[in-house]
């Protein structure tokens, strides 16, 4: 069985491409050859700066012959009908066969199809995927009609077996395929010629050329963090910068630069940003000091001076960058320390949105709701109100019209500048957040207010405009600041009703949008946060049917009463007793429904324990004091574990009373009793929990 390998070599392939780009050869490949009747063992892809790669190992030599058989017409069809049944088949009448077919004749079609070498399908399936490639944006170069994400050089195809490797006959656009490729563009760009992938790997590591994106990044890691340690520093952990950086290089070579003095002093999220954003550079912090005292960056090819040189240029493009910064910084801090009026004034010519008014209109709104919610998180009003009003002043700085993602974080060390309790400044740089699933949840109380009021602003103004979220469409980032209130709310353990919120927050906006309707839209937006808080219980395990069974109760817009039921019930049904309980329940939820809906009565009358028939009938008659007894109080307490614990001790009660009663009675009286004492059992359950809205309930 012969293993493929595929190479397209083009000039420089966009970082942020790459991973996608070879996930798409992969897949555009291998579903081809399947889909063709070959069948293979494993492949990956690959991606530099200048190649996409594939191996598919154990790949099938040929297709197999396959026979299909279509039934056609009777033979004493219409003329016309036969002679399309031929054409839609490819054969003549005298090749069609004549079978018995119950009372009639009727024409059968059998196609063979002879199996392919696999030589012939790639190539099919090759030409198609480049032909079809799914790029974000790709060009035509030279007089071809071939697109590409940049002009594509070379192609290698070859089969490799035993016998040796075979090049796939394939051609496109003058580019014909071999059995060739060439190393790093500087430092071995000759051509070789490789026999298969193990072969294609070995040589290219030799020609200066790490194919794989995982070992550029844990070469990149691995150096960068021995050069910081060996000066007693630290690299500034980023993720998302160091795949990036993987994709500009083949071959990373590390070095390490200083940062002019002059600079120090800059906050050190100006000197990441302003690094990471302009050049690419890791931030080196001394971990004594948290300052950002040196970078890294990764060059492409080694150098006789070591990498001197290129740093030299870095840091001088460098220091240039910084000068600009350091001029944001200087002129910022002269404008807050003077309070920051021009910025706050300027807000009144900032579009928010052309529905809801300008950037001063959604701070007096949030100022508002935020004197509202500051009692309720234990926050002082006052500096809620104060940071509330303050909080997007830095829109208006030259540093974040320069590094708009430093928005809030500047606004907090303005704050200081101007003099203004750090409760507010810490405010200030905490607002937006938590921006993801993964990002920091604020805990200050004046914090929190800011960033629940900021939240729930945004989401009321759009729903008072209808722009909700549609399908996977969201481009105001509203599940985000639904799902940011939620984490506020659970993290903080905060006990807020969100309907009378909601209420205040849509309010101005309304007002502002030109009129609505409040009580809609006030409804539809806690649907909103109950979407998203069960995608957010989801991932901690928690059924979306176990969620629902609690909405149904009262209370299900104060999210952290709503989350504690929900995981007392989650506990609980994955118990023997729970699940049990469950059982009992369906049964006496499914007798007592079906003969109300027979009836056309509703059996809510209490039941007489003087009519109970026999030692279960009697026990679960006591049983069920003792669980109301015990659940009303700890309901009352939000003691949840215990009401479940008081509902699990129904289990046995029940099981004994369904194994040794007959509910529907000839008697219609003990009929009626027994069909009240079901209600009651539905009742008791029903105060804890909807449990009909559990799965199988």
């Amino acid at each position: 069985m012969p293993d493929l390998l595929i190479e397209l070599f083009s000039e420089e392939i966009p970082a942020r491409m790459q991973a996608r780009a070879a996930e798409d050869l992969r897949r555009l490949v291998t579903d081809g050859l399947v889909e063709a009747g070959l069948t293979y063992a494993g492949a990956a892809a690959f991606a530099t700066p200048r190649r996409l790669a594939l191996t598919v190992q154990g790949l099938t030599a040929e297709s197999p012959t396959t026979r299909e058989e279509r039934k056609g017409p009777r033979a004493d069809a219409p003329e016309q009908a036969i002679e399309g049944f031929c054409r839609s088949t490819g054969l003549a009448r005298d090749q069609l066969e004549l079978r018995d077919a119950g009372k009639a004749q009727v024409y059968f079609a059998v196609l063979t199809r002879p199996g392919r070498k696999a030589a012939g399908i790639v190539a099919e399936v090759l030409e198609h995927a480049i032909r079809n490639f799914p790029w974000p944006k790709s060009m035509r170069w030279g007089s071809g009609s071939l697109r590409w994400v940049r002009p594509l050089h070379s192609i290698l195809c070859i089969l490799t077996d035993e016998a040796g490797a075979e090049i796939v006959p394939l051609e496109i656009d003058g580019i014909r395929a071999g059995n060739t490729t060439q190393g790093h563009r500087f430092m071995a760009p000759a051509v070789f010629a490789v026999t298969g992938f193990d072969d294609y790997q070995a040589k290219l590591k030799r020609a200066h050329v790490l194919l794989d994106a995982a070992e550029r990044q844990d070469t990149i890691r691995a150096e960068a963090t021995n050069m910081a340690f060996a000066q007693g520093l630290e690299i500034v952990e980023d993720n998302g910068l160091l795949a990036e950086v993987a994709g500009l290089v083949e071959w990373p070579v590390v070095l390490m630069g200083r940062i002019g003095e002059e600079f120090l002093e800059l906050p050190p999220e100006v000197l990441r940003t302003s690094m990471k954003e302009h050049q690419k550079f890791f931030s080196v912090r001394n971990p004594k000091t948290g300052r950002i005292e040196r970078f890294v960056t990764v060059a492409n090819r080694t150098t006789a001076d070591h990498g001197e040189t290129i740093l030299r240029g870095n840091q001088k493009v460098l220091s240039a960058r910084l000068s600009d910064a350091r001029f944001f910084w200087e002129n910022d801090l002269r404008i807050a320390k003077e309070g920051m009026g021009v910025w706050l004034e300027g807000l009144k010519s900032v579009t928010f949105h052309n529905k809801l008014g300008s950037q001063h209109a959604r701070i007096e709104r949030i100022a508002a709701l935020a004197r509202v919610l500051a009692p309720q998180v234990g926050a002082d009003t006052g500096l809620a109100e104060q940071a509330a009003r303050v909080a997007k002043a830095d829109l208006r700085s030259g540093m974040v019209g320069e590094f708009p993602e430093l928005q809030g974080v500047m606004g907090g060390y303005y704050a200081r500048a101007a003099g203004l309790p750090d409760a507010v400044a810490a405010a200030c740089a905490a607002h937006y957040s938590p921006l993801g699933p993964s990002d920091d949840v604020p805990s200050d109380p004046v914090s929190v207010a800011v960033a629940l009021a900021d939240k729930l602003d945004t989401l009321a103004g759009f729903w008072a405009i209808d722009e909700k979220p549609t399908g996977s469409k969201d481009p105001y980032a509203l599940r985000r600041a639904a799902l940011g209130v939620i984490r506020l709310v659970l993290a903080n353990g905060l006990r807020l009703r969100l309907s009378p919120l909601i209420a205040e927050a849509a309010a101005p906006c309304l007002q502002a949008a030109g009129g609505g309707d409040a009580t809609g839209a006030e409804g539809d937006l806690l649907a909103f946060f109950h979407d998203r808080l069960k995608v957010f219980l989801r991932d901690q395990g928690i059924r979306h049917d176990v969620i629902d069974a609690c909405l149904a109760m009262p209370g299900s817009d104060d999210l952290t009463l709503l989350v504690r039921r929900a995981e007392a019930l989650a506990a609980f049904l994955k118990t023997d007793d729970g699940e049990n309980l469950l059982q009992g329940f369906r049964r006496a939820n499914n007798i007592l429904t079906q003969a109300e809906e027979r009836d056309g009565v509703e059996y809510s009358f209490g039941p007489d324990p003087r009519l109970a028939d026999g030692p279960e009938e009697t026990a679960l008659f006591a049983a069920l004091d003792r669980a109301e007894g015990a659940i009303a109080p700890a309901l009352a307490a939000e003691d949840f574990a215990a009401a479940m614990g008081a509902m699990a001790a129904l289990r046995r009660p029940i099981d004994a009373f369904f194994e040794a009663v007959q509910v529907n009675s000839d008697n219609a009286i003990v009929r009626r009793n027994r069909l009240n004492l079901l209600h009651r059992i539905r009742a008791i359950c029903g105060g804890v929990a909807d449990l009909t809205k559990v799965a199988g309930a």
